[in-house]
């Protein structure tokens, strides 16, 4: 059996492309309206909406039953609640089982990528922790609209097996052993459609949004390089793919957050205005926070935790970024 931990827009699309491949799929949530919902009428309209789920999605709000019936455990959770969420439930996982993070983000607290906190909560060895990232807009992807993704894990031979769980006719996975490179880039791409996103809300243009991009990709692959991520990843579906979806689109919560905040909206306004997670606003500080802790510049993503925790106007942001010392581009 297939567990999704989760049943928010991500977690419920994932369910519908394994579903869709062919396999029968457990879906967890919090909510019990939302188990009724899914299990009687095969919908789950708060998330994903018109949308008819497959019937061999079902539904349950039994957190310890579930991940005891799954051989792969996928989870889509939050990840600033994910230890919190999975805690004590190590023994209840099944020995060997594969476990499928979609989780993109920086552990407040700890710095800690989203595989090394599932590591330590389940009591999961490495090779056993498979990581999905690519550009995945979930509403398009529950249309059915072709999309590709990239499934990292450093047992390569895991990443192809849990590859096929999410083959379809619309859904391609590669496969990769970079796990570093992997989540950093779907961590930080975040902070950075958050800077777009604000550009964006003062009415600036194309040219600011593919500066802030490209600058922003820079970063990404400084942080990673420095943590022993790939150079190649950055070019790739996680690193350049997802993060011009992510900017790009007003299907990305973070980017509408940006929006929102570019407006002239404050943080908690924003949040609302936005409704759902925008997991760039609290990964910011933890990016941030690793960064340093390595000593990678990172201008950008500080600049977005100015303007969201100390301050700083959008307008005096562009302004701070734009007097930086010029240097070389390959620096």
């Amino acid at each position: 059996m297939i567990a999704v931990l989760g049943a928010g827009a991500w977690g419920t699309t994932i369910a519908k492309v394994v579903a869709d491949a062919g396999h029968e799929v457990v879906l967890w949530a919090r909510d019990e309206g939302v188990v009724r919902e899914i299990n009687e009428t095969h919908t789950n309209e708060a998330y994903v909406p018109s949308l008819a789920l497959p019937a061999a999605i079902s539904a349950s709000a039994d957190l310890t039953a579930t991940v005891e019936s799954a051989s792969t455990l996928i989870v889509a959770l939050p990840s600033q609640v994910a230890r919190e969420s999975l805690s004590g439930l190590a023994p209840h996982v099944r020995e060997g089982a594969t476990v499928v993070s979609l989780m993109k983000g920086i552990e407040l607290g700890t710095d800690l990528r989203m595989s090394q906190v599932l590591g330590q909560v389940l009591g999961l060895a490495e090779g056993q922790i498979v990581v999905l990232s690519g550009p995945n807009l979930s509403r398009e992807i529950a249309a059915g609209q072709p999309a590709a993704s990239v499934l990292a894990c450093t047992d390569i031979e895991r990443a192809t097996d849990a590859s096929a769980l999410f083959a379809t006719s619309y859904f391609r996975p590669y496969t990769t052993d970079d796990v570093v490179g992997v989540e950093l880039a779907g961590a930080v791409k975040n902070v950075i459609a958050l800077a777009v996103g604000m550009a964006v809300g003062k009415g600036y243009g194309d040219n600011t949004t593919a500066t802030i991009i490209t600058r922003g990709l820079a970063e990404i692959t400084r942080l990673a390089v420095a943590l022993g991520g790939e150079l190649q990843t950055m070019a790739g579906l996680a690193g350049m793919g997802d993060l011009v979806a992510t900017c790009s689109s007003d299907l990305s919560r973070n980017h509408r957050l940006g929006k929102f905040l570019g407006q002239g909206m404050d943080l908690e306004e924003a949040l609302v205005a936005t409704g759902g997670t925008a997991e760039g606003a609290k990964s910011s500080r933890s990016v941030a926070h690793l960064a340093e802790s390595m000593g990678v510049e990172m201008p950008i993503t500080r600049a977005v935790v100015a303007v969201l925790y100390q301050g700083l106007t959008v307008d005096e942001m562009t302004r701070h970024l734009l007097a930086r010392p010029r240097k070389d581009e390959r620096e």
